[in-house]
């Protein structure tokens, strides 16, 4: 179904790898098709409890394929607006807006979009030689892919302006200790390690996992008053759940829960 990724699905969770190793994972305008349609897929289905995005090869993925013509033009300057709005923005609000725990598996260097697209996800786990760099800098543009946002809330105005105004490269390490991702792990272990998150988090019950992610993703758009409100709505709302009477039951009962999302 898919030339420009893989998708495999397994026991509630659905491994996405960019596959463009010759290209270090670029985009083109057909991996952003497909992309599209794998979110729309697996967000959509019921059985599928969380998303684990990686790259093929030795790369996760370089951001956007400056060879493809659909960006670019022989006789005029291209509108990276249109770029933009139409595959980039569209990307972001799949993997933010998603009520699925998205995992980010960093294998390579994550550059450019490329980087922007790994934190946007939910829980980023790195390779020991991972690296990030924010490479708009370098070629006279902006970090796009939702990055101004999500970096400065991330690391705070010092750290974002000065990584994406420098346009330096960063090790997996120095991303961990900055607060960028959640862990750094063997190269050789990595992914067995991102498997073992996303086992977690397909485990958890559903409706708090999106609810959890909708709360803290908006949370810097509110008061504290506010918050506090959303959150005593929420709490209201999951309490008349069958997740949380499962819950407390499997608690009392001393076993394994089994949630089912309602």
């Amino acid at each position: 179904m898919f030339e420009m990724i893989q998708v495999e699905i397994d026991n509630g969770i659905v491994l996405i790898t960019l596959n463009r190793p010759e290209k270090l994972n670029s985009f083109n305008v057909q991996m952003h098709h497909e992309m599209h349609q794998a979110m729309d897929d697996v967000v959509n289905d019921p059985a599928v409890r969380c998303i684990l995005l990686t790259g093929a090869g030795r790369g996760f993925c370089a951001g956007q394929d400056l060879s493809d013509r659909a960006v670019s033009s022989d006789n005029r300057p291209p509108d990276l607006g249109v770029s933009v709005e139409k595959y980039y923005n569209p990307l972001i609000r799949r993997i933010s807006n998603s009520p699925k725990p998205v995992v980010c598996a960093v294998n390579g260097v994550a550059a450019g979009a490329g980087a922007s697209i790994a934190i946007a996800c939910d829980v980023v786990i790195a390779a020991k030689s991972a690296s990030f760099v924010l490479a708009f800098a370098n070629i006279g543009l902006i970090p796009d892919s939702g990055c101004s946002w999500n970096l400065t809330h991330a690391l705070g105005l010092p750290r974002a302006k000065a990584f994406a105004m420098l346009g330096e490269r960063i090790k997996a390490q120095q991303a961990y200790d900055w607060g960028l991702i959640w862990q750094v792990a063997d190269d050789e272990t990595m992914m067995d390690e991102a498997m073992v998150i996303a086992k977690r988090l397909a485990s958890q019950p559903p409706l708090a996992m999106q609810h959890t992610k909708l709360l803290i993703n908006s949370a810097f758009e509110h008061s504290l008053d506010a918050q506090v409100e959303r959150e005593r709505l929420t709490m209201q709302l999951l309490g008349k759940s069958e997740d949380y009477k499962e819950g407390v039951s499997a608690f009392m009962e001393k076993r394994q829960p089994h949630y089912l999302g309602k």
